[in-house]
């Protein structure tokens, strides 16, 4: 088998992630610039993220969650979720978005399928918390988790009486499919 073969077959699971990344990637921007920069504060519930750190952390989670597979472990600080940032603008939440994907293009290209499903840890004070393959762990928190944080989005948007963007197909406000 020749090199250039070879190396075409081990990248496949990595395509496939960013793939589905720069596809999903086309949603989460239009329903991101949705966000209305007046209510950047604003909660459903006390407990809840307010809309722009919800927004925010979507819009983090490409560069976040892919920089942290690039080494076989991460340590998580027992203070990573307590404090979310908040943005200053819808700008710089779409900024930051476009800067994930780029920093997530970068960090998983160079993985071929060996290494995408080599065990990878995560750990906090020095207990083990996670152990799966990065490739389980991507599919996991850079997609799915995003998925669910965007759904979540799309509510707050709802509750605010802002028009939803089409996610998967027609929203009560969009339809792509309308003539």
């Amino acid at each position: 088998m020749s090199q250039a073969i070879s190396k075409e077959k081990t990248s496949r699971i990595m395509e496939a992630i960013l793939a589905e990344l720069e596809e999903e990637a086309k949603t989460t921007l239009r329903v991101l610039e949705r966000v209305p920069e007046d209510k950047l504060t604003w909660k459903p519930h006390d407990k809840s993220m307010s809309l722009g750190q919800l927004a925010l952390h979507i819009a983090n989670t490409p560069g976040g969650v892919s920089g942290m597979i690039v080494e076989d472990s991460y340590e998580l600080s027992p203070e990573a979720f307590q404090n979310q940032p908040s943005p200053a603008s819808r700008a710089d939440i779409i900024a930051t978005l476009q800067k994930g994907l780029a920093e997530a293009r970068k960090n998983l290209s160079g993985f071929d399928d060996v290494s995408a499903m080599a065990t990878w840890t995560v750990t906090s004070a020095g207990k083990q918390l996670m152990a799966v393959p990065k490739a389980v762990f991507l599919r996991n928190v850079l997609l799915n988790h995003s998925y669910h944080h965007r759904g979540q989005l799309s509510v707050y948007l709802r509750l605010l009486n802002v028009p939803v963007p089409s996610i998967y197909g027609p929203s009560a406000d969009e339809n792509p499919f309308a003539a």
